[in-house]
């Protein structure tokens, strides 16, 4: 009798820890697919704070800088209401593009531990590196994080200057240039410029023509200038 039950128990055990195929592929598909939806679930909320003004502002190095400069910009306060958080401009939307900005922002931590910034002295001796890496960084990608919110094609130029409209066609429309090349410091004060080019110059084709706004004291100092050039 005792044979029989310790017969019988060794069969249930071998049962419960010896599944049969397709009970076991049941199982691991089931077990997977959870385990799948919870690692996404647990990854995207993750990549989500990472992604928020509150957390780009959390060390003082971002806050005390480049945060307190983006208040004093129209991203941050218009007529509108508007306003343009730091991943707004510095991060994708586009899960792909967003997940590669995320992959090369990951040696900012480098720069945290080693401390390569964390006074406002080594900010501004850094300032023009940093500058020049993020409009390299925007000029390649094609002003992708100013897209998020300005299209090209949903502009209005009858409501833009006369200057700027003929720009954004000449250039802006047919792709010779990006966001980035003319719009620099439009949310952070500029490095020391010199010796680099600003990218707002005025195309040498575009000099001297009329803006939509100009005034009759526009008109005269431009006459007056041209006079003074036809002198020499």
């Amino acid at each position: 009798m005792i044979a029989w039950i310790t017969k019988i128990a060794q069969w249930a055990l071998s049962i419960m820890t010896t599944p049969a195929g397709t009970l076991g592929l049941g199982f691991l598909t089931l077990g997977g697919f959870i385990g799948g939806v919870m690692f996404w679930g647990a990854f995207n909320t993750a990549l989500e704070v990472t992604n928020t003004e509150k957390f780009c502002t959390g060390c003082h190095e971002m806050k005390t800088n480049v945060y307190e400069e983006l208040t004093r910009t129209v991203h941050f306060s218009n007529r509108s209401g508007v306003r343009a958080s730091c991943p707004d401009c510095h991060v994708p939307h586009n899960w792909t593009d967003k997940i590669a900005r995320k992959m090369q922002a990951s040696k900012e931590v480098w720069g945290k531990i080693f401390g390569t910034i964390n006074t406002r002295s080594k900010f501004l001796e850094h300032r023009l590196a940093l500058a020049q890496n993020e409009w390299a960084r925007m000029k390649a990608n094609d002003s992708l994080e100013c897209r998020n919110c300005h299209s090209s094609v949903a502009m209005d130029l009858q409501k833009q200057t006369q200057r700027a409209a003929d720009i954004h066609t000449q250039y802006l429309l047919t792709g010779k240039a990006t966001c980035i090349d003319c719009h620099k410091g439009i949310a952070h004060e500029l490095p020391n410029m010199e010796g680099i080019d600003p990218g707002w110059k005025m195309p040498k084709e575009l000099e001297g023509k009329k803006m939509a706004t100009d005034t009759p004291v526009d008109d005269l100092r431009r006459f007056v200038a041209d006079a003074h050039t036809g002198l020499f």
